[in-house]
C-alpha cells in the first residue's frame, strides 16, 4: 500500500458572476488595502481587467496595475513585477488571466516581499517564506494554476523553464467566473483546453500520483473531452464554458498534488527555446507520449480511453489504447492545432537541445514509463514526421 499526502489550502469560489464578488471577498479576508493587479496586455485589451480594477478601487483598495509579461513569463518580467510590488507597498497580488499571469503573480508575491531571483527559489538557495497573499482569477480554462503549488518561469539567459514549487505558493483564493472566458479566441480555447486535458492525464498516470489526484483526474478527463469541442465551436455556450473551467480546475487539483510528466517536459523545452504557447506545445506531443507510455502500461491507458469515452468496457486493452491514441489525435486535429513541423522556428538541428532541456526537467522522473534521452529523441522525430 502506497503512502501519500494531498493538500490544498486555496479557497475556491466557482460560478457565473463570481468576479463581481471579488472586493467583498478580499475585504472579508482582511488582506490589506493595497493590491498589485497582474495581467497581460491581451486580457486588458479584451476588457476583462478594467471592471475588476474599478470595483476594487470603489471598494477602497489602492490598485496598481502591472502588465509587463509575455505568454511564457520570464524571470526578468517577474523581477520588474517584484519591484512594482515594493514600490506600491502592496499587501497582496491579484492575478487576472491565464497561466502566464497567474504564474507571474505567484512569483511576484514571492520575490516582492523577499527579494532574490526566481532561480534562487527554483534551485533551492532561498526558502519559500513570507509570501504575500495570492488571489487568482483565471480567464482561460487551461492551466489550473489558480489551485497549484507551482509557477513555471523561463530563465532568460539559458532558456531553461524553471519550476518554482512549494505548498506556500498555492493561492489564498481562486475566483472562477466562466463569464470571463466567453471572449477567449478559438485558438486559445483549443490550446488551453488540451493543456488542461494533459494535466489530468499526467496527474493521473505519473509515478507520484495518488487516489485523490486520480479521482479528480478521471472526472476532469471526462468533462474536458465532452465540453471542449462545444466551447471551441461556440464561445458563448455557457454550459460548455462552465464545464471547461470546472474541468481545468479539477485537472489543476489533480496534478497539483502529484506531478506532470514527459509531455510537459518536451512542451516546456519548446516554450523556452521558441516561445511556443504552452498548450500548443503540449498538444503536439500528447499522442506520441501516450503511445510510448501505453506500451508498458496497457491497463492504465485503457482506463484513460474509457474515461474519455473513446472506448467502451467491451473493448480489449489493446483496442482501447488504439482508440485512445486515435481519439486524441482526432480531437487535436478537429481543434485545428498545428503539427510540430508547422510551428514557428522549429529546427531539426535543435532536437538535441530540446532533448537536453527535457532530460533536465524535474518532472522527467515522474513519467509513468522511464524515459531516456534516446526515447525523447524518438518521440520528437515521430511527432515531427507525422
Amino acid at each position: 500500500m502506497k503512502a501519500y499526502s494531498y493538500f490544498c489550502s486555496t479557497r475556491i469560489e466557482m460560478g457565473k458572476g463570481k468576479a463581481k464578488e471579488l472586493p467583498s471577498l478580499l475585504k472579508a479576508m482582511e488582506i490589506g488595502s493595497s493590491v498589485l493587479l497582474v495581467s497581460d496586455p491581451g486580457v486588458i485589451r479584451a476588457g476583462l481587467v478594467a471592471p475588476i480594477q474599478s470595483a476594487l478601487q470603489e471598494a477602497g483598495f489602492r490598485v496598481t496595475l502591472f502588465d509587463g509579461l509575455s505568454q511564457n513569463p520570464r524571470d526578468t518580467e517577474c523581477l520588474a513585477g517584484a519591484a512594482a510590488f515594493r514600490d506600491a507597498a502592496a499587501d497582496a497580488v491579484v492575478a487576472i488571466g491565464g497561466g502566464s499571469a497567474m504564474d507571474t503573480g505567484k512569483t511576484i508575491a514571492l520575490c516582492g516581499p523577499n527579494g532574490g531571483t526566481p532561480a534562487d527559489y527554483a534551485d533551492g538557495r532561498l526558502s519559500y517564506t513570507n509570501i504575500a497573499p495570492i488571489i487568482c482569477v483565471p480567464t482561460t480554462a487551461g492551466t489550473g494554476s489558480e489551485v497549484t503549488r507551482s509557477a513555471v518561469i523561463t530563465e532568460s539567459t539559458t532558456h531553461r523553464k524553471m519550476t518554482l514549487k512549494h505548498a506556500n505558493l498555492r493561492p489564498t483564493l481562486a475566483v472562477l467566473d466562466p463569464v470571463l472566458t466567453y471572449s477567449v479566441p478559438q485558438a486559445v480555447t483549443a490550446a488551453t483546453g488540451v493543456d488542461a486535458l494533459v494535466h489530468a492525464i499526467e496527474g493521473y498516470t505519473c509515478k507520484v500520483t495518488n487516489p485523490i489526484s486520480q479521482a479528480l483526474g478521471a472526472r476532469a478527463m471526462e468533462t474536458i473531452v465532452r465540453a471542449l469541442p462545444a466551447a471551441y465551436a461556440n464561445g458563448q455556450d455557457e454550459e460548455a464554458r462552465h464545464a471547461m473551467l470546472e474541468g481545468s480546475l479539477m485537472a489543476g487539483l489533480c496534478f497539483g498534488s502529484a506531478d506532470v510528466a514527459a509531455v510537459h517536459c518536451l512542451a516546456e523545452a519548446l516554450g523556452g527555446l521558441y516561445d511556443t504557447p504552452h498548450g500548443i506545445a503540449n498538444s503536439v506531443f500528447l499522442p506520441y507520449v501516450l503511445k510510448f507510455n501505453a506500451a508498458e502500461n496497457k491497463p492504465m491507458h485503457a482506463r484513460l480511453a474509457r474515461f474519455m469515452g473513446f472506448a467502451v468496457d467491451a473493448d480489449s486493452d489493446d483496442q482501447a489504447i488504439d482508440k485512445l491514441i486515435g481519439g486524441i489525435a482526432a480531437l487535436t486535429e478537429s481543434l485545428n492545432i498545428p503539427k510540430l513541423r508547422d510551428l514557428p522556428g522549429i529546427k531539426v538541428e535543435d532536437f538535441p537541445r530540446i532533448v537536453e532541456l527535457s532530460m533536465k526537467n524535474g518532472s522527467t522522473p515522474s513519467n509513468v514509463r522511464t524515459v531516456t534521452a534516446e526515447d525523447y529523441l524518438a518521440i520528437l522525430e515521430e511527432a515531427y514526421g507525422a
